[in-house]
Protein backbone atom coordinates (compact mmCIF):
# COMPACT_ATOMS: atom_id res chain seq x y z
CA UNK A 1 0.00 0.00 0.00
CA UNK A 2 2.84 2.38 0.87
CA UNK A 3 4.67 1.45 -2.34
CA UNK A 4 1.51 2.11 -4.34
CA UNK A 5 1.19 5.56 -2.78
CA UNK A 6 4.85 6.30 -3.59
CA UNK A 7 4.27 5.23 -7.19
CA UNK A 8 1.14 7.31 -7.75
CA UNK A 9 2.14 10.51 -5.90
CA UNK A 10 2.83 13.56 -8.05
CA UNK A 11 6.27 14.35 -6.64
CA UNK A 12 9.34 12.35 -5.63
CA UNK A 13 11.02 11.17 -2.45
CA UNK A 14 14.65 12.19 -2.05
CA UNK A 15 16.94 10.11 0.11
CA UNK A 16 17.78 11.44 3.56
CA UNK A 17 21.27 10.84 4.92
CA UNK A 18 20.10 8.94 7.99
CA UNK A 19 16.95 7.77 9.74
CA UNK A 20 18.46 8.92 13.03
CA UNK A 21 17.06 12.30 14.06
CA UNK A 22 20.31 13.48 15.68
CA UNK A 23 22.34 12.57 12.59
CA UNK A 24 19.85 14.36 10.36
CA UNK A 25 20.25 17.54 12.43
CA UNK A 26 24.05 17.13 12.35
CA UNK A 27 23.95 16.79 8.58
CA UNK A 28 21.73 19.87 8.28
CA UNK A 29 24.09 21.94 10.45
CA UNK A 30 27.17 20.73 8.55
CA UNK A 31 25.61 21.52 5.18
CA UNK A 32 24.41 24.89 6.49
CA UNK A 33 27.94 25.83 7.60
CA UNK A 34 29.38 24.74 4.24
CA UNK A 35 26.66 26.65 2.40
CA UNK A 36 27.19 29.88 4.35
CA UNK A 37 30.98 29.57 3.95
CA UNK A 38 30.60 29.09 0.20
CA UNK A 39 28.26 32.07 -0.12
CA UNK A 40 30.62 34.29 1.89
CA UNK A 41 33.72 33.20 -0.08
CA UNK A 42 32.20 33.69 -3.50
CA UNK A 43 30.44 36.95 -2.62
CA UNK A 44 33.79 38.20 -1.32
CA UNK A 45 35.50 37.37 -4.62
CA UNK A 46 32.68 39.00 -6.60
CA UNK A 47 33.00 42.12 -4.43
CA UNK A 48 36.80 42.26 -4.67
CA UNK A 49 36.90 41.79 -8.44
CA UNK A 50 34.19 44.43 -8.84
CA UNK A 51 35.58 47.13 -6.52
CA UNK A 52 39.36 46.80 -6.94
CA UNK A 53 40.52 48.72 -10.01
CA UNK A 54 43.68 46.57 -10.26
CA UNK A 55 41.58 43.46 -10.88
CA UNK A 56 39.73 44.72 -13.94
CA UNK A 57 41.40 42.24 -16.30
CA UNK A 58 39.89 39.34 -18.29
CA UNK A 59 41.19 36.73 -15.83
CA UNK A 60 39.37 38.31 -12.88
CA UNK A 61 36.31 39.06 -15.01
CA UNK A 62 36.01 35.32 -15.71
CA UNK A 63 36.77 34.54 -12.06
CA UNK A 64 33.86 36.77 -11.03
CA UNK A 65 31.55 34.80 -13.30
CA UNK A 66 32.93 31.53 -11.90
CA UNK A 67 32.17 32.72 -8.36
CA UNK A 68 28.64 33.73 -9.40
CA UNK A 69 28.26 30.27 -10.93
CA UNK A 70 29.57 28.50 -7.81
CA UNK A 71 27.21 30.22 -5.38
CA UNK A 72 24.34 29.47 -7.77
CA UNK A 73 25.41 25.84 -8.27
CA UNK A 74 25.53 25.00 -4.57
CA UNK A 75 22.20 26.79 -4.03
CA UNK A 76 20.46 24.33 -6.37
CA UNK A 77 20.93 21.25 -4.15
CA UNK A 78 22.12 22.12 -0.65
CA UNK A 79 19.21 24.25 0.73
CA UNK A 80 16.70 21.55 -0.29
CA UNK A 81 18.84 18.90 1.40
CA UNK A 82 19.05 21.00 4.58
CA UNK A 83 15.27 21.42 4.63
CA UNK A 84 14.73 17.67 4.11
CA UNK A 85 17.05 16.81 6.99
CA UNK A 86 15.43 19.30 9.38
CA UNK A 87 11.89 18.21 8.53
CA UNK A 88 12.70 14.50 8.17
CA UNK A 89 10.69 14.53 4.96
CA UNK A 90 12.41 13.93 1.63
CA UNK A 91 9.40 14.85 -0.51
CA UNK A 92 10.04 17.20 -3.44
CA UNK A 93 7.26 18.40 -5.76
CA UNK A 94 7.35 17.52 -9.45
CA UNK A 95 7.83 21.17 -10.44
CA UNK A 96 10.64 21.64 -7.93
CA UNK A 97 12.38 18.55 -9.27
CA UNK A 98 12.10 19.90 -12.83
CA UNK A 99 13.63 23.21 -11.77
CA UNK A 100 16.41 21.42 -9.92
CA UNK A 101 17.26 19.32 -13.00
CA UNK A 102 17.17 22.43 -15.21
CA UNK A 103 19.45 24.56 -13.04
CA UNK A 104 21.78 21.68 -12.14
CA UNK A 105 22.40 20.66 -15.77
CA UNK A 106 22.56 24.29 -16.94
CA UNK A 107 25.11 25.32 -14.35
CA UNK A 108 27.16 22.12 -14.75
CA UNK A 109 27.62 22.91 -18.44
CA UNK A 110 28.32 26.58 -17.69
CA UNK A 111 31.13 25.44 -15.36
CA UNK A 112 32.70 23.34 -18.13
CA UNK A 113 32.40 26.23 -20.60
CA UNK A 114 33.78 28.87 -18.21
CA UNK A 115 36.75 26.67 -17.30
CA UNK A 116 37.45 26.23 -21.02
CA UNK A 117 37.33 29.97 -21.65
CA UNK A 118 39.57 30.60 -18.62
CA UNK A 119 42.13 28.08 -19.89
CA UNK A 120 42.20 29.85 -23.26
CA UNK A 121 42.63 33.18 -21.46
CA UNK A 122 45.70 31.82 -19.62
CA UNK A 123 47.04 30.40 -22.90
CA UNK A 124 46.67 33.77 -24.63
CA UNK A 125 48.24 35.63 -21.68
CA UNK A 126 51.30 33.37 -21.37
CA UNK A 127 51.87 32.06 -24.90
CA UNK A 128 50.70 35.10 -26.91
CA UNK A 129 51.41 38.07 -24.61
CA UNK A 130 51.90 40.58 -27.46
CA UNK A 131 48.45 39.80 -28.88
CA UNK A 132 46.68 39.30 -25.55
CA UNK A 133 44.91 42.65 -25.38
CA UNK A 134 43.61 42.22 -28.91
CA UNK A 135 42.45 38.63 -28.39
CA UNK A 136 40.87 39.18 -24.97
CA UNK A 137 39.46 42.68 -25.39
CA UNK A 138 36.50 43.60 -23.13
CA UNK A 139 33.94 43.21 -25.90
CA UNK A 140 35.14 39.68 -26.73
CA UNK A 141 35.11 38.72 -23.03
CA UNK A 142 31.57 40.02 -22.62
CA UNK A 143 30.26 38.09 -25.62
CA UNK A 144 32.12 34.96 -24.52
CA UNK A 145 30.29 35.02 -21.17
CA UNK A 146 26.94 35.72 -22.83
CA UNK A 147 27.51 32.67 -25.06
CA UNK A 148 28.53 30.55 -22.06
CA UNK A 149 25.42 31.37 -20.01
CA UNK A 150 23.08 31.01 -23.01
CA UNK A 151 24.59 27.62 -23.88
CA UNK A 152 24.00 26.56 -20.27
CA UNK A 153 20.35 27.52 -20.54
CA UNK A 154 19.98 25.54 -23.77
CA UNK A 155 21.65 22.52 -22.14
CA UNK A 156 19.26 22.73 -19.19
CA UNK A 157 16.20 22.97 -21.45
CA UNK A 158 17.29 19.95 -23.50
CA UNK A 159 17.99 17.80 -20.42
CA UNK A 160 14.81 18.84 -18.61
CA UNK A 161 12.52 18.36 -21.61
CA UNK A 162 14.01 14.95 -22.39
CA UNK A 163 14.01 13.75 -18.77
CA UNK A 164 10.45 14.70 -17.93
CA UNK A 165 9.03 13.42 -21.21
CA UNK A 166 9.49 9.87 -19.92
CA UNK A 167 6.80 7.97 -18.04
CA UNK A 168 7.62 7.25 -14.39
CA UNK A 169 5.95 3.96 -13.53
CA UNK A 170 8.05 2.75 -10.62
CA UNK A 171 8.18 3.87 -7.00
CA UNK A 172 9.22 7.53 -7.18
CA UNK A 173 12.13 7.16 -4.77
CA UNK A 174 15.36 8.91 -5.78
CA UNK A 175 18.43 7.41 -4.11
CA UNK A 176 20.19 10.75 -4.01
CA UNK A 177 19.86 13.99 -2.03
CA UNK A 178 18.82 15.89 -5.18
CA UNK A 179 16.95 15.13 -8.42
CA UNK A 180 19.73 13.26 -10.21
CA UNK A 181 19.01 12.38 -13.86
CA UNK A 182 20.46 8.82 -13.76
CA UNK A 183 18.27 8.08 -10.73
CA UNK A 184 15.21 9.53 -12.49
CA UNK A 185 15.88 7.32 -15.52
CA UNK A 186 15.77 4.25 -13.29
CA UNK A 187 12.13 5.08 -12.50
CA UNK A 188 11.16 4.47 -16.13
CA UNK A 189 10.09 0.95 -17.13
CA UNK A 190 10.21 1.52 -20.89
CA UNK A 191 12.69 2.72 -23.50
CA UNK A 192 11.29 6.26 -23.67
CA UNK A 193 14.45 7.58 -22.02
CA UNK A 194 16.37 7.35 -25.32
CA UNK A 195 15.92 11.12 -25.81
CA UNK A 196 17.89 11.68 -22.60
CA UNK A 197 20.64 9.37 -23.84
CA UNK A 198 20.77 11.36 -27.07
CA UNK A 199 21.07 14.69 -25.23
CA UNK A 200 23.71 13.21 -22.90
CA UNK A 201 25.70 11.88 -25.87
CA UNK A 202 25.59 15.27 -27.60
CA UNK A 203 26.67 17.14 -24.47
CA UNK A 204 29.38 14.54 -23.81
CA UNK A 205 30.87 15.22 -27.25
CA UNK A 206 30.88 18.97 -26.53
CA UNK A 207 32.40 18.37 -23.08
CA UNK A 208 35.10 16.17 -24.64
CA UNK A 209 35.95 18.97 -27.10
CA UNK A 210 36.25 21.36 -24.15
CA UNK A 211 38.41 18.84 -22.29
CA UNK A 212 40.77 18.46 -25.28
CA UNK A 213 40.93 22.25 -25.60
CA UNK A 214 41.85 22.62 -21.92
CA UNK A 215 44.52 19.89 -22.13
CA UNK A 216 46.08 21.44 -25.23
CA UNK A 217 46.02 24.91 -23.66
CA UNK A 218 47.85 23.72 -20.56
CA UNK A 219 50.32 21.63 -22.53
CA UNK A 220 51.31 24.78 -24.43
CA UNK A 221 51.25 26.88 -21.25
CA UNK A 222 53.59 24.56 -19.33
CA UNK A 223 55.87 24.25 -22.35
CA UNK A 224 56.13 28.05 -22.57
CA UNK A 225 56.54 28.62 -18.82
CA UNK A 226 59.36 26.08 -18.53
CA UNK A 227 61.29 28.02 -21.20
CA UNK A 228 61.13 31.28 -19.20
CA UNK A 229 64.73 31.93 -18.08
CA UNK A 230 64.06 33.73 -14.80
CA UNK A 231 62.78 31.92 -11.71
CA UNK A 232 60.66 34.93 -10.80
CA UNK A 233 58.98 34.91 -14.22
CA UNK A 234 58.18 31.21 -13.99
CA UNK A 235 56.80 31.64 -10.47
CA UNK A 236 54.57 34.52 -11.54
CA UNK A 237 53.26 32.57 -14.53
CA UNK A 238 52.57 29.47 -12.45
CA UNK A 239 50.78 31.52 -9.78
CA UNK A 240 48.18 32.62 -12.31
CA UNK A 241 47.61 29.30 -14.09
CA UNK A 242 48.12 26.60 -11.43
CA UNK A 243 45.00 27.51 -9.39
CA UNK A 244 42.88 27.21 -12.52
CA UNK A 245 44.60 23.92 -13.41
CA UNK A 246 43.75 22.50 -9.97
CA UNK A 247 40.11 23.63 -10.28
CA UNK A 248 39.78 22.09 -13.75
CA UNK A 249 41.42 18.81 -12.67
CA UNK A 250 39.21 18.42 -9.59
CA UNK A 251 35.94 19.27 -11.35
CA UNK A 252 36.58 17.09 -14.41
CA UNK A 253 37.95 14.10 -12.45
CA UNK A 254 34.96 13.96 -10.09
CA UNK A 255 32.52 14.58 -12.94
CA UNK A 256 34.03 11.85 -15.14
CA UNK A 257 34.10 9.40 -12.23
CA UNK A 258 30.42 10.04 -11.48
CA UNK A 259 29.54 9.76 -15.17
CA UNK A 260 31.26 6.37 -15.53
CA UNK A 261 30.00 4.98 -12.21
CA UNK A 262 26.93 2.75 -12.60
CA UNK A 263 23.84 3.80 -10.66
CA UNK A 264 22.82 1.66 -7.70
CA UNK A 265 19.41 0.69 -6.35
CA UNK A 266 20.81 0.64 -2.81
CA UNK A 267 23.34 3.47 -2.53
CA UNK A 268 26.29 3.19 -0.18
CA UNK A 269 28.09 5.83 1.86
CA UNK A 270 30.72 6.08 -0.88
CA UNK A 271 28.02 6.99 -3.44
CA UNK A 272 26.88 9.88 -1.24
CA UNK A 273 30.45 11.06 -0.67
CA UNK A 274 31.13 11.03 -4.42
CA UNK A 275 27.98 13.06 -5.12
CA UNK A 276 29.03 15.58 -2.46
CA UNK A 277 32.46 15.83 -4.08
CA UNK A 278 31.07 17.05 -7.40
CA UNK A 279 28.12 19.10 -6.11
CA UNK A 280 29.30 20.69 -2.85
CA UNK A 281 33.09 20.61 -2.66
CA UNK A 282 34.07 22.48 -5.89
CA UNK A 283 32.04 25.65 -5.13
CA UNK A 284 33.55 25.68 -1.63
CA UNK A 285 37.16 25.05 -2.63
CA UNK A 286 37.37 27.20 -5.76
CA UNK A 287 37.61 30.55 -3.91
CA UNK A 288 40.26 29.13 -1.55
CA UNK A 289 42.34 27.75 -4.43
CA UNK A 290 42.25 31.01 -6.37
CA UNK A 291 43.11 33.11 -3.33
CA UNK A 292 45.95 31.11 -1.76
CA UNK A 293 48.54 31.45 -4.56
CA UNK A 294 47.37 34.72 -6.08
CA UNK A 295 49.19 37.71 -4.62
CA UNK A 296 46.91 40.22 -6.34
CA UNK A 297 43.84 38.58 -4.79
CA UNK A 298 45.46 38.47 -1.34
CA UNK A 299 46.47 42.11 -1.64
CA UNK A 300 42.97 43.13 -2.71
CA UNK A 301 41.50 41.14 0.19
CA UNK A 302 43.75 42.90 2.71
CA UNK A 303 42.81 46.24 1.18
CA UNK A 304 39.12 45.36 1.44
CA UNK A 305 39.35 44.18 5.05
CA UNK A 306 41.54 47.02 6.28
CA UNK A 307 40.12 49.84 4.18
CA UNK A 308 36.79 51.60 4.04
CA UNK A 309 35.59 49.30 1.28
CA UNK A 310 34.90 46.60 3.88
CA UNK A 311 31.87 48.59 5.00
CA UNK A 312 30.62 48.61 1.44
CA UNK A 313 31.04 44.84 1.33
CA UNK A 314 28.97 44.39 4.52
CA UNK A 315 26.25 46.64 3.12
CA UNK A 316 26.33 44.57 -0.07
CA UNK A 317 25.88 41.33 1.92
CA UNK A 318 23.09 42.83 4.03
CA UNK A 319 21.26 43.99 0.91
CA UNK A 320 21.35 40.47 -0.52
CA UNK A 321 20.04 38.77 2.62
Amino acid sequence: MVMANVTTMSGFLLMVFSNNCELQILHALLFLLIYLLTLAENLLIITITTLDRHLQTPMYYFLKHLSLLDLSFISVTVPQSIENSLTGNGYIAHGQCMLQVFFFTSLAWVEVAILTVMSYDRYAAICLPLHYEVIMDPRACKWAMIAVWLSGGISGILYTAATFSITFCRAKIIHQFFCDIPQLLKLSCSSDYLDVIGVAAFMTVLAFICFVSIVLSYALIFSTVLRIPSTEGRSKAFSTCLPHFFVVSFFLSTGIFEFLKPTSDSPTASDIIISIFYTVVPPTLNPMIYSLRNEAMKGALRKLLLGGEFTRFLIFIAAIF
